[in-house]
């Protein structure tokens, strides 16, 4: 299937496919005329893609996770006990806890400013 059919049955943009295969999470065979060609397998592949980035993770990440990532009829994308996934996972989340808490202070910092401006003089 060419990139627009692929883009169409996992409802992702031709875009962001190409984005996929320059980061080295899709490989699609080359047709001589130089047409992405994918096939069906690709489908499961870019909707794991799309679920591990939509948790957060980096491209780099997401291309260690890929192999450890199953597609089930009934769940859809799913991690399997891979080397180092709960690890790449833990410090992920750490890592956006860490960036929830900072936000979290500038939001409470920006409410004492706001409050400190309605107060009459």
């Amino acid at each position: 299937m060419l990139i627009g059919e692929l883009a169409a049955r996992t409802d992702t943009s031709p875009r962001l496919l190409r984005h996929y295969e320059r980061t080295g999470l899709l490989t699609p065979h080359r047709r001589p005329n130089g047409y992405r060609e994918y096939t069906d397998a690709d489908i499961p592949r870019v909707r794991r893609i799309r679920t591990l980035l939509a948790a957060g993770l980096p491209t780099r990440v997401v291309a260690a996770l890929l192999p450890c990532t199953t597609t089930t009829p009934a769940h859809g994308p799913a991690l399997t006990a891979c080397p180092g996934v709960p690890e790449a996972l833990r410090a992920r989340l750490a890592e956006l806890d860490g960036r929830a808490a900072r936000l979290e202070s500038e939001r409470a910092e920006l409410r004492r400013l706001i409050a400190e401006l309605s107060r009459p003089v």
